[in-house]
């Protein structure tokens, strides 16, 4: 049995307003629930009213980088590859380019109203990466993005001269300019979080904003968390509150090993130097596997699944995702059990 943890202060529940509890006569408190995170396609002004009256915190999911729809209309703003062509969306993944200053308003303005709008605690970002497709135990990482705009911007900040045609540009880019090229991706998307944050502050200064963060550590997968996803987190957790590691132990092939869970969150406390004190600024949050997504998770997993998100220097969990775990209530139920014991 779990014994209370009162360094966890959040104990949540990813993918929308749980009904089901309510239908049932019963309240997320009643399963330990304190925080939810709903869709900001989802927003409801009266149903974050009545979930904050239930006593819990209501935090929003946004969508980054994977905006797809927007490709509709502004096809110029597809991720580049190194042949000179869009690159295809691996598994479905579609990104788009951090490069596009018409895509980059969008988000900006659509993040500000978001914030403008709705009373919420706070807002986390999603698929604030190079487009890819990394959520699987064999990702598809391909080489992005080299438009115009990106080779000019690159030259003009490195003073790194480049050929004018993308697949002898990007020959350079990937062999002899890697670490210049990485560096200045990185930048990009740290700078698109600086740009969040500044608006955070000017509109909801009281909201946290956090980012679901890729769960593979600096020296995994040939460094693919810089190279290839473009990630750099200890630049951009200047501009974050919350951390929320994303380590889906079924889904990335340690279904029988869920510790790998602790371990992956250790390597990133580690990473930035965090012990999960009362007193540290920065807070990782894990978001934690229940649903079945890859291999399948069953209900007797779920206390060792929380065990080892709720391990230090964890001060929050939730779990992904509602809108399967609903449809198998055993889940729930264990979850409650868990959540009700972290409490105390």
């Amino acid at each position: 049995m779990l014994e209370p943890r009162p360094w966890i202060r959040i104990r949540g529940l990813y993918g929308g307003f749980p009904q089901g509890m309510l239908d049932r006569g019963e309240t997320p408190a009643d399963y330990g629930i304190n925080a939810i995170w709903v869709g900001s396609g989802s927003l409801d002004q009266a149903e974050i009213d009545r979930y904050h009256k239930l006593g819990l915190k209501v935090f929003v999911e946004f969508n980054s980088m994977h905006e797809a729809g927007y490709l509709k209309e502004h096809p110029d703003a597809a991720p580049m590859g190194p042949d000179g062509k869009p690159s295809p969306a691996p598994h479905g993944w579609q990104g788009v380019s951090p490069f596009h200053a018409g895509y980059r308003r969008n988000r900006m303005d659509e993040f500000r109203r978001v914030l403008t709008e709705f009373e919420i605690d706070g807002i986390w970002l999603d698929y604030h990466h190079a487009h890819a497709s990394w959520e699987r135990a064999d990702p598809v990482l391909p080489d992005t993005d080299f438009s115009a705009t990106a080779l000019e911007q690159f030259s003009r900040q490195t003073g790194i001269e480049l050929p004018t045609d993308i697949p002898s540009a990007a020959k350079i880019l990937l062999g002899p300019q890697q670490e210049a090229w990485t560096d200045f991706r990185c930048g990009v998307f740290t700078d698109w979080v600086r740009e969040y944050r500044s608006i955070v502050n000017a509109v909801r200064p009281r909201a946290l904003l956090g980012t679901f963060h890729c769960s593979w550590s600096p020296d995994e997968n040939d460094g693919a968390i810089r190279h290839k996803l473009a990630i750099d987190i200890p630049a951009q957790a200047k501009f974050l509150d919350v951390l929320s590691i994303m380590p889906y132990h079924a889904r990335f092939g340690h279904h029988d090993d869920p510790a790998w869970i602790s371990r992956q969150t250790k390597k990133l406390g580690e990473q930035m130097g965090l012990k999960g004190s009362p007193e540290e600024r920065l807070r990782i949050w894990p978001i934690v596997q229940l649903s079945d997504w890859g291999e399948p998770v069953v209900a007797s997993q779920v206390e060792t699944i929380v065990d080892h998100a709720t391990q230090s220097p964890a001060t929050g969990v939730m779990v992904f995702h509602w809108s399967q775990i609903s449809q198998q209530w055993d889940k729930i139920e264990a979850l409650g059990k868990a959540y009700r014991a972290l409490r105390g």
